[in-house]
C-alpha cells in the first residue's frame, strides 16, 4: 500500500465521516463544573469532558460501561469507596453499576469518556441545553 495511490477526500466526503474539530460540538453541562462536547454513534457515546479545578463529580452509578482516558491534569476518582489518583496518560475502566465520583485537583482535568451503550441521560441533557443543535453522530 502506498499513500500516493489514494486521492484526498473532498470537504463533502469529510462530512460523511464527521471529520471536524470536536470543539465545534456544542458544550453540555453534565454537572456543576463539568462541561462536555458529546458525540455519539448508534451504540457508543464519547464525551470530551473538562472538569474544572476544585469541582466535585458526585457519587453516582449507571448501567453503561465506561472507559476514561485522562488527557490533561488529574483527579481523585472514588470507586467503591476508595480513592484512585488518575492523571494524564492513565486509562480507567468502570464496569456497569459501579459507584464512583471524583474530586478534581488544583488544575482542570480533561478526559475522554467512552460509554457503551449510549447514556440516555447525557443525550437528554444535550437536547435540553442545545435545543436548536443537531446531535453529532459518527
Amino acid at each position: 500500500m502506498k499513500r500516493e495511490d489514494f486521492p484526498v477526500a473532498s470537504e463533502e466526503e469529510r462530512k460523511k465521516y464527521v471529520v471536524r474539530p470536536y470543539e465545534e460540538i456544542p458544550l453540555t453541562e453534565l454537572t456543576s463544573g463539568a462541561l462536555s462536547h458529546l458525540l455519539r454513534s448508534e451504540n457508543v457515546l464519547v464525551s470530551f469532558l473538562t472538569m474544572k479545578a476544585g469541582s466535585i463529580f458526585e457519587l453516582h452509578s449507571h448501567p453503561e460501561e465506561q472507559i476514561m482516558i485522562v488527557i490533561d491534569g488529574y483527579c481523585d476518582e472514588i470507586i467503591d469507596g476508595k480513592i484512585y489518583r488518575v492523571q494524564k496518560g492513565d486509562v480507567l475502566y468502570l464496569p456497569p453499576n459501579v459507584v464512583h465520583g471524583a474530586f478534581i485537583g488544583d488544575v482542570d482535568c480533561k478526559v475522554i469518556d467512552i460509554f457503551y451503550p449510549v447514556r440516555g441521560d447525557y443525550i437528554r441533557k444535550y437536547r435540553e441545553q442545545n435545543p436548536e443543535a443537531k446531535m453529532f453522530f459518527l
